[in-house]
């Protein structure tokens, strides 16, 4: 057994760098991700807009990957990515997704629960157009989720697109490629406190509206 593993029982961290109580709470899920946000990007954390993000099959299988958040506001949290790769097929599928900031610099996390449905063709577009022009043409050479032989493989196809598009001043969009939107049934804030006993706040959709509750830890 190695040492890490040995190590691992007792390896323990005190979070004692905040606190999240109701009176100090955004008015809404969406301001309050915003306020969390904004200091992940202050205190320097790596891609404070990654989040892990969580779906299952049509037989329930789950499986969890860390994309990139490209956008929130009160609709929902908007994330890109090649509608024939392995989590569209869930979506699509299930209609339902999860997503985790791990904010761990700060000792936090924020968790999104809710239904997913495509973002508009123009909101794709806005955002096709911001992108790097190798990450464009990525998109077009990439089988998301499929097999294949190597990874020169992958190079031969980023070849025969770049020069398919060479002469073009801007690379279209591809037709499999978009944006999906987790528009939240519940978004729970997560801050870490000493002993374990962490301030879990969460906002859940009802009928009436969005109730803040608190959770155990």
């Amino acid at each position: 057994m190695s040492e890490a593993n040995v190590a691992l029982p007792s390896m323990r961290v005190s979070y004692e760098a905040g606190a999240l109580d109701e009176s100090s709470l955004a008015a809404t899920w969406h301001e309050q991700l915003q306020l969390w946000f904004d200091e992940a990007v202050q205190a320097d954390l790596v891609e404070p807009n990654a989040m892990v993000l969580a779906t299952a099959d049509a037989d329930g299988i789950p499986s969890s990957r860390t994309v990139l958040c490209k956008g929130f506001d009160e609709r929902g949290v908007v994330f890109f990515t090649n509608y024939t790769s392995a989590k569209s097929h869930d979506l699509k599928a299930t209609r339902v997704a999860a997503a985790t900031f791990p904010w761990l610099g700060l000792q936090r996390q924020v968790n999104v629960r809710g239904t997913v449905e495509k973002v508009t063709s123009a909101e794709t577009a806005e955002y096709w157009a911001e992108r790097p022009r190798g990450s464009q043409l990525g998109a077009w050479a990439s089988p998301q989720s499929q097999l294949v032989a190597n990874r020169q493989a992958l190079q031969s196809s980023l070849s025969g697109i770049e020069r398919r598009f060479a002469d073009a001043e801007n690379v279209p969009r591809p037709p499999h490629w978009g944006g999906w939107r987790i528009r939240p049934e519940s978004v729970e804030f997560w801050q870490g406190r000493p002993d374990r006993l962490h301030d879990r706040l969460r906002f859940r959709r009802t009928n009436n509206g969005w109730t803040v509750e608190r959770l155990a830890p």
